[in-house]
């Protein structure tokens, strides 16, 4: 149904205003997005800034599939250099993403993390040495192409997107390196995004 509207908006020309639930059908239908919480407009843009550029938790939470997974992080700046800690594993900061978040040190925000920025394979836990957590496997699903891993980290319900090749399985404690340079952070009163 999906591909027979996109043909026929692309054969009209014509605006189309689609009412959904269904966060896929807006993603591959749309060219704007309107993303609405109880009434009120949340965010309105691209699917793709929807995607990499949320303004709140809510819309970061919305929009993807799997859901972004969202963890608390204690911030502490430190010259330099900024941390997060998420339970007892602390996690380096990177400096693009630090910057917005010198006005929060001392203060407990909301990181966010897609599930496809969450890696196990070892380049990535060579790579992001300062970005590695580790955590039993709850939950194994091959999808095919891609497999999802569910595990609790610091209290939070975690989903990873990995390849198919991985060796994890249920049971198994796993160690996987966060990318960073693709997470988010949000404030935890307002749920407004800090830092994309």
């Amino acid at each position: 149904m999906r591909t027979e509207i996109s043909k026929l908006h692309q054969r009209l020309g014509a605006t189309i205003i689609y009412v959904t639930h269904d966060q896929t059908e807006a993603m591959t239908l749309g060219t704007r997005i309107v993303v609405m919480k109880e009434g009120v407009a949340q965010q309105i843009d691209t699917p793709q800034n929807l995607y990499d550029h949320p303004v709140n938790q809510f819309v970061a939470g919305f929009i993807g599939s799997p859901q972004m997974n969202f963890m608390d992080a204690a911030i502490k700046v430190n010259g330099g250099k900024t941390t997060a800690t998420v339970g007892d594993t602390t996690l380096e900061v990177p400096a693009d993403k630090a910057a917005a978040l010198k006005a929060y040190d001392g203060k407990t925000v909301v990181l966010g993390i897609r599930p496809e920025d969450i890696h196990d394979e070892e380049e990535a836990l060579q790579a992001m040495p300062n970005a590695v957590i580790s955590a039993p496997i709850r939950v194994y699903e091959l999808l095919g192409a891609e497999v999802f891993l569910y595990f609790d980290f610091a209290g939070a319900q975690m989903t990873a997107r990995v390849s198919p090749r991985t060796t994890a399985r249920r049971g198994d404690t796993v160690k996987f390196a966060l990318d960073l340079s693709k997470s988010h952070y949000f404030d935890k009163e307002t749920q407004q995004t800090i830092t994309d």
